[in-house]
């Protein structure tokens, strides 16, 4: 029995050790674009949540108040047009400049992440988009080939497709 406790609190501190180093080193999925049109319209066509299935091909479909530590519900296309939804908590919602929240898949610790999109004025009325989600968890470093195949790609067609849209670019034009 002493053999087996061992050999069972060594496993736990292997797998506590590996989740702490997962957690303190995030995988980074990190896209940007240059908008010609300000943060107010780019943020107007990021929160107008409801015209999503209009133009977005990665957030097909987001409902819920868009206040700080209330949960939303996102639905989200990766490549293959496979669908998830996921359920985040908003950490910060701050008009024409970020949008950030955190998902995680229970009990933590395992899969999180924290997305965000920032949105920085630039001269002539333009606007630098920052897509970005910080991985973390015991289950990420299996993921990140994925999530950089299925999930990146994504980030880019929304930087367009909402850039775009804020340029009041028709869809296919």
């Amino acid at each position: 029995m002493k053999k087996f406790l061992v050999a069972l609190g060594t496993v736990l501190v292997v797998l506590a050790g590996w989740t702490v180093y997962t957690v303190a080193r995030p995988f980074v999925l990190h896209t940007e674009l240059d908008i010609n049109a300000s943060p107010e319209q780019v943020w107007k066509v990021l929160t107008d949540r409801q015209a999503y299935p209009e133009w977005n091909p990665f957030i097909t479909s987001s409902t819920g108040d868009l206040k700080v530590g209330d949960t939303i519900v996102n639905v989200l296309r990766d490549t293959t047009g496979s669908e998830t939804t996921f359920d985040p908590t908003l950490l910060a919602v701050v008009p024409s400049k970020e949008l950030r929240w955190i998902g995680k898949v229970p009990p933590g610790a395992l899969f999180d992440g924290e997305h965000s999109f920032r949105l920085t004025p630039l001269p002539g009325g333009r606007t630098r988009l920052v897509q970005e989600e910080k991985f973390t968890g015991a289950a990420v470093p299996f993921t990140q080939s994925w999530l950089k195949k299925s999930i990146k790609p994504q980030f880019d067609a929304m930087n367009r497709a909402l850039a775009a849209r804020a340029e009041g670019v028709p869809k296919n034009g």
